[in-house]
């Protein structure tokens, strides 16, 4: 009792210290009054910051912002519940677990309006707000997948407060991408910059709705590159963040993170907080990631993307000295994975990957980053240090199956009619879970999956009333033409049992 007076006696005695040497710089010359002028400096022009030139130029955010709030739109996504739907919907539990028990009002969805006990007879409706970015000046808007996924409605409203209804073009879970489109032309798109060559410390802004508060502009600088925060619950997901301090808040998710020149240079997803409100930790895809998604999306459907076939670890100071390491540095190539595309290009396990297409890369988000911009059968050059030597080598990447072919866009109308994303199974995974084949589901959208069943994103089909599907295409066969009752029968990947889902074609 005794310690923990003497230690509040202590608290208390700096904080007195604290005020009363902050009262003694304000009383010190009490007999001498000073008149102090307001200087004629304009506010905009109090800070300064240094030009391509080295010259002390006046800092000015107007003109950026004045270019990109037009090309930044609010998004409004309604999710229609029925019976069987969870109010949570399909929100990944690390969005959860990042953002606490402040998540539901975090970048949206926020309740509003019908909920699922109301008495109207109306069905109960959850509407959330968040933001995204023009791309193409004919309807290309680019958000993050959280923003749209389980959307039954999406509206936009742009800077001048036109709405539209908007389309789903296509969704990366992996990198918390989604593309959108809206029927209009003559739109105002935010010009892409280069990623690559954003600096820490570089002045940037944030643009977007935060808390439904349009064309909101926050300013602040790039704080980190090539950060992991680990809040993306896909397999192979990709985190490869810029950092910011710029205030991003509830509603910001979507939206733009610019240079002072206005070219876009992330799309801000996420904050770290303990509140869900902000806190100085803001984070954004960069932009190079961003391009080769909406690149896939548009022209492919689905996203390629090229893998090295490797298991990885960032090198530090005690990996190096574990390991006897030459470098503190780099990518250790930790394994190589069956049909491994770098193995059969040469890297061997030990191998302590530099850079890539001679860009320097420290760690594994930097290099997942970079390998992610390639589709399976392009080439990526990897500098290697193995045994301190240095070896440069060039890799054609491989899909995820092992070979370079690229991914269809396997859909049909039966599939339009299920509301799904799917994906057929991998030997890997098939063997892993003891099946012969079968069908995922990567993503519900509208549609008698997440209207008429309990079903939720990872179900794996493996038969279609008791027949065997192995692929995508023998799901469309079975469901081609089918009228009448379907029963789907499966499983999940990370729980045990088989599950049975019927409903009406």
């Amino acid at each position: 009792m005794k310690r923990n007076l003497v230690f509040s006696g202590i608290i208390a005695l700096i904080v007195s210290m604290a005020t009363l040497g902050v009262f003694s710089l304000v009383t010190r010359n009490s007999n001498t009054v000073r008149i102090e002028h307001i200087s004629g400096t304009p506010s905009q022009s109090a800070l300064y910051t240094l030009d391509e030139n080295s010259k002390l130029v006046p800092l000015d955010f107007t003109q950026t912002a004045g270019k990109v709030v037009e090309g930044v739109v609010n998004i409004k996504s309604t999710q229609i519940y029925s019976a069987g739907r969870s109010q949570e919907g399909n929100i990944p539990d690390q969005f959860r677990d990042f953002f606490g028990d402040q998540f539901p009002q975090f970048f949206g969805p926020r309740s509003r309006g019908n909920t699922p006990d109301n008495r109207s007879g109306n069905p109960p409706t959850r509407v959330g707000t968040g933001s995204g970015v023009i791309i193409s000046e004919d309807g290309y808007i680019v958000t993050n997948n959280h923003v749209v996924a389980d959307a039954d409605d999406l509206e936009v409203t742009l800077h001048d407060n036109r709405t539209y209804k908007a389309v789903v073009v296509g969704t990366d879970p992996t990198t918390d991408l989604a593309l959108i489109r809206i029927k209009e032309k003559g739109l105002v798109p935010v010009p892409f910059a280069n990623s690559d060559a954003v600096k820490v410390g570089e002045w940037v802004l944030a643009v977007g709705n935060p808390f439904s508060l349009n064309s909101t502009v926050t300013a602040g600088i790039v704080s980190a590159k090539g950060r992991n925060i680990n809040i993306l619950k896909e397999q192979y997901a990709v985190e490869n963040f810029i950092q910011t301090d710029a205030a991003i808040n509830p509603g910001n998710s979507g939206g733009a993170l610019v240079n002072l020149e206005g070219g876009l240079i992330g799309i801000n997803t996420a904050i770290a907080s303990p509140t869900g409100s902000y806190s100085g930790y803001g984070f954004a895809v960069p932009v190079n990631i961003v391009n080769k998604v909406v690149e896939d999306l548009i022209k492919y459907g689905v996203v390629q993307r090229g893998v090295l076939g490797i298991m990885i670890r960032s090198v530090d100071g005690n990996l190096a000295r574990e390991k006897d390491l030459p470098v503190l540095q780099g990518i250790l190539v930790d394994s190589l994975m069956d049909n491994s595309a770098a193995g059969a290009a040469g890297i061997k396990v030990g191998d302590i990957i530099t850079r890539v297409n001679d860009m320097e890369v420290n760690s594994s988000p930097e290099l997942q980053g970079m390998v992610a911009r390639y589709r399976p059968g392009e080439k990526v050059t990897l500098t290697v240090n193995r045994q301190g030597k240095e070896k440069v080598i060039d890799v054609i990447l491989n899909n995820r199956q092992g070979n370079t072919a690229l991914a269809a866009k396997e859909k049909s109308e039966a599939v339009n009619l299920l509301g799904a994303e799917l994906e057929t199974v991998d030997g890997a995974l098939a063997k892993k879970l003891d099946i012969k084949g079968g069908v995922k589901v990567n993503k519900l959208f509208a549609g008698k999956l997440r209207k008429d069943t309990d079903a939720r994103e990872g179900f794996i089909i493996t038969k279609v009333d008791g027949d065997e599907v192995s692929s995508v295409k023998e799901l469309e066969k079975k469901l081609e033409n089918k009228k009448g009752g379907v029963m789907l029968e499966g499983v999940y990947e990370d729980v045990p049992g088989e599950y049975y889902y019927a409903f009406g074609m």
